[in-house]
């Protein structure tokens, strides 16, 4: 109950301090607008259905993608992790190629697939694969030796190995993982849709700048990040929570 007010109070906090600032014209209204216009365009984008649409074909593309990823990046992160050759090669070419924007692999995608949603997946894949790689390698890495040993003397092989010993042992980092893929597959998303004219949250934002709507600029960035806290509060809280629980280190 205390850890709530303290978050109403805090949000109502800079709300506030965003009246006051947007009340000093520090700025003219066109480029810093009040809450009450930011609530004003909210409500206009969701009553004429516009946010929902974009805010279904984002999610639509963003789920799409980071499914991709997820499944690509666990095997890689499995392989890097438990061949050396791999390790050297493409664990390293992995570590590299994070530091790249995610935003500089769409000149890339827009030449070889062209304007279309291909394109646009290409960069939420490539945005997130390679953090879900390095994080599962790492968390792997990290498990005691004593762990696959004592799996293996008690009959573990093969998958069994994987699913009952060091899938479980590496949880921590994987599921930190997953959440970090998550936050670049978003983020690469937003970007992407703000490159070129399509559908989307991405599109809507470079919408309110072209038309000089900047309540509609705020408005598109707020859900934005809403969508980002719901994913993380909902989804992978609770997953988090439900795969502590069932393999036994609940910290509560």
């Amino acid at each position: 109950m205390r850890k709530s007010l303290h978050q109403i109070g805090f949000f109502a906090g800079l709300i506030a301090i965003w009246q006051i600032v947007a009340l000093l014209k520090i700025w003219p209204p066109y480029l810093f607008p009040t809450p009450a216009s930011v609530w004003e365009s909210l409500h206009a984008g969701f009553a004429d259905h516009s946010f929902w649409i974009g805010i279904g074909v984002s999610m639509k593309r963003v789920a799409l993608g980071y499914a991709v990823s997820c499944i690509f990046g666990v095997a890689l992160g499995f392989a890097t992790a438990y061949n050396k050759f791999l390790s050297e090669t493409v664990g390293r070419m992995a570590v590299s190629l994070q530091s790249l924007p995610s935003i500089c692999w769409l000149p890339m995608a827009i030449l070889w697939f062209g304007l279309t949603e291909k394109a646009i997946l290409f960069v939420v894949i490539m945005g997130s694969l390679l953090a879900i790689t390095i994080s599962v390698q790492s968390g792997l890495r990290s498990i005691p030796k004593i762990y696959p040993m004592a799996g293996r003397n008690l009959g573990a092989r093969g998958w069994r190995l994987i699913l009952y010993v060091l899938l479980p042992a590496s949880l921590p980092h994987l599921t930190v993982g997953l959440k970090q893929g998550w936050a670049f597959a978003w983020r690469s998303l937003i970007s992407g849709e703000m490159i070129f004219v399509t559908l989307g949250l991405g599109q809507l934002l470079m919408m309110g700048r072209d038309l000089n709507d900047i309540s509609q600029v705020f408005a598109v960035m707020i859900l934005i990040v809403a969508i980002g806290w719901l994913v993380d509060t909902i989804f992978f809280r609770g997953v988090e929570r439900a795969l502590q629980n069932r393999w036994g280190f609940a910290t509560n």
